[in-house]
Order: structure tokens, then sequence, then C-alpha cells
């Protein structure tokens, strides 16, 4: 198992996954909309979820973003990616906390923490449409390497990614 460090922002605490995180998450990835950019549907139960969540042949590491009042707010993953020292990362708000800058608050302090733990590139895969995403990795300092058309075929058919890059000597 991987040793996932708490790390904390000035609003949140982002923990390791517990088991109990999964009824938190799952209004959020049980519905529809909230799954449109996600590679599989939402989820039908909170069993399915939880064995996607804590899929032992996952060789990532998730943090649990909680606020003061102990609310989960969101999921933010980072794995290696094709190469050492290079990282993928991702996140999921809640759908309760969306539009509250816990995506950018939370992935900020992702990028610092993996940066200081030795990665010395990040990047994320993004569904074109998914613009909100597209937005975030923008204003993180990201740089769109690459665009794959018709790239990916997802719970929505056929889709078009960006590949988004964040080099370490640019923080």
């Amino acid at each position: 198992m991987i040793d996932v460090q708490t790390l904390t922002t000035p609003r949140f605490t982002m923990r390791p996954l517990q088991r109990e995180d999964c009824a938190a998450l799952y209004p959020t990835l049980s519905d529809p909309d909230q799954c449109l950019y996600l590679t599989r549907p939402a989820f039908e139960s909170e069993d399915e979820l939880w064995g996607w969540l804590a899929d032992p042949a996952w060789p990532g590491m998730t943090w649990i973003a909680v606020d003061a009042q102990g609310e989960v707010a969101g999921r933010f993953v980072a794995h290696t990616a094709h190469q050492e020292g290079v990282e993928e990362i991702g996140y999921i708000v809640c759908s309760h906390a969306q539009g509250q800058g816990v995506a950018k608050e939370c992935t900020a302090a992702l990028i610092a923490h993996r940066f200081a733990s030795g990665a010395r590139k990040l990047t994320a895969e993004v569904d074109t449409r998914n613009t909100a995403s597209v937005r975030l990795l923008e204003s993180l300092g990201f740089t769109r390497e690459a665009h794959f058309r018709k790239h990916e075929v997802t719970h929505i058919g056929m889709c078009d990614v960006y590949w988004y890059g964040k080099l370490k000597e640019n923080v």
C-alpha cells in the first residue's frame, strides 16, 4: 500500500481515503450529470463505488478533502504515469461544494506536494468538453500539450481529450 501523507490548505485537510468516505462521495458519483466526463458511467451502489475507490490493483494515491466541520468536499489523486518522475493527477469535487474554489485550493496543494516528493512533471487528461477542468488546469499553470482527436471511448461515446502538463521548474 502506498503511504499517503496528510496535506493541509487554508480551508481543508486532505487525508487518506477511509471506508466512510464512500457514503459522502456517492451522491456525486452516482449522478450521471456529475459523471459525464468520467471514463465510466455513474455508480449504481455504494459497494460498486467502494470497489472502484479502494481497488488494490490501482497504483495511485488518493486524498479526501475534508472541511473544518468534517464534511467531505472532494477526491484528489496522483499516480505514476508512463515514466518515473511523471505523474498524472485527477480530481472530483462533491456537487454540494462545487463553485467554491475547492478544486483550485486542493489541487494547488497536491501539485506542491507531488513536486516536493520528487515528481518532475505532472499531467492531466481532460475531455475537451469539460470546460471547468480546462479552466482549472490553465489557472494552475498547466500547458495544453496535445489535443488527441477521437482518442478515448467512454460511456458517452468517442471523446477528444486534451493532455495538459506542468513542469517542476515552472513552479
